[in-house]
């Protein structure tokens, strides 16, 4: 096995010069960085990581705390973050704190101790533990997916999808459709999407023209078997919704089923149309209409601004929201689009969002 003693003797200089390259300790010529580089590619050296965790009091890891990984949703950020990760030569520890904050701080508190060099987390609706360790022990952290605080006061790097036009755009799809009672299956309390979504729906109605009605909003608790007992009781209003919009992909499925219970079809008895597009969703009869979030790259954007957090650990936190899209199927009530040939080269983007990725200064 090749020994870093190797590499200097083959790059013809020193040792030191050799550690310099891997740990980025001291500047080094560029024809001489090349030259190691080139050594060490030769002679399939690998580097001792934890001897230079001890010099540069880095281990070249992330902790990331995902609830829920197996939610496709969050499969698809783990990819994003994975893929940045790797490409800057860090490695990931995983651990799910299953929404509990209690749990949640524990989970975190374990991957700190194996000292991470930073965190990227998607917070609970309660992480007041959490944010409380994070500052006592001033954790380089990115809050991914979720937020908390306000855009102007949070003390974290933020990065998530726009909520409130997103959802807006499926109630007033709804709406422009002919529907004047459309129903919501929310998230989880205190989650910032499920505020967001909700301001979102309620920003719908009103540009819609249409009042809001607390009666048909329901709390699904952003799960499948808590949104079909929200579905259910949507269902058995006097007045029922004659269309339903569901905040993430677990309580469409929940909702789905609902409506299966009780011989409803979709859409000819409600029209649906769901947060969160995922790989199936093509393949229901019909199509589900959907809102498709921009995951893996909200992932790999995560993993960068904590990048660019180590590298300047003073500078001002940032929020970064990401762009939707409109998936438009069937589910709502149109018909399947027919597109001509020509049509069909080009990409459909008449109902993306045309934002701009927004750096905030907070």
């Amino acid at each position: 096995m090749a020994t870093m003693a190797d590499v200097a003797r083959s790059a013809g200089v020193s040792v030191a010069t050799v550690s310099h390259v891997l740990n980025d300790t001291r500047p080094v010529l560029p024809a001489t960085r090349q030259a190691v580089l080139t050594a060490i590619e030769e002679l399939g050296y690998t580097p001792n990581t934890l001897a230079r965790s001890l010099v540069t009091s880095r281990t070249r890891s992330i902790g990331l705390a995902v609830s829920a990984i197996s939610n496709p949703y969050f499969t698809e950020i783990l990819q994003g973050v994975e893929a940045g990760a790797l490409e800057h030569g860090y490695s990931l520890l995983i651990a799910d704190p299953h929404d509990d904050p209690e749990h949640e701080r524990k989970v975190v508190q374990l991957l700190h101790e194996r000292r991470v060099d930073g965190m990227i987390v998607a917070p609970s609706a309660d992480p007041g533990a959490l944010v409380a360790y994070l500052r006592r022990h001033s954790v380089p952290t990115v809050f991914l997916d979720r937020t908390w605080g306000s855009d102007e006061a949070s003390p974290f790097d933020q990065v998530c999808a726009e909520n409130i036009e997103p959802t807006a755009q499926l109630v007033t799809h709804l709406a422009g459709l002919g529907h004047r009672r459309i129903g919501l299956v929310a998230g989880l309390p205190g989650l910032s999407t499920t505020r967001e979504r909700i301001a979102g729906y309620r920003h719908g109605l009103a540009a819609a023209g249409l009042p809001y009605d607390e009666r048909l909003l329901a709390h699904g608790d952003s799960a499948s078997d808590a949104a079909e007992r929200a579905t259910a009781t949507l269902l058995s209003l006097a007045a029922p919704p004659t269309a339903l919009v569901t905040a993430n992909n677990a309580m469409t499925i929940g909702a789905l089923r609902a409506l299966r219970e009780r011989g409803l079809s979709v859409p000819g008895d409600l029209a649906l149309c769901c947060f969160d597009d995922f790989a199936w969703a093509d393949l229901f009869e019909p199509r589900l209409t959907a809102i498709a979030q921009p995951s893996r790259e909200m992932g790999a954007e995560a993993v960068r601004l904590l990048l660019d957090r180590l590298a300047a650990p003073d500078r001002p936190a940032q929020l970064l929201r990401l762009p939707c899209a409109l998936v438009h199927r069937t589910s709502c009530g149109c018909r399947e689009r027919q597109e001509n040939p020509e049509e069909a080269q080009q990409p459909d983007t008449s109902h993306e969002f045309h934002q701009s990725k927004k750096g905030n200064v907070s």
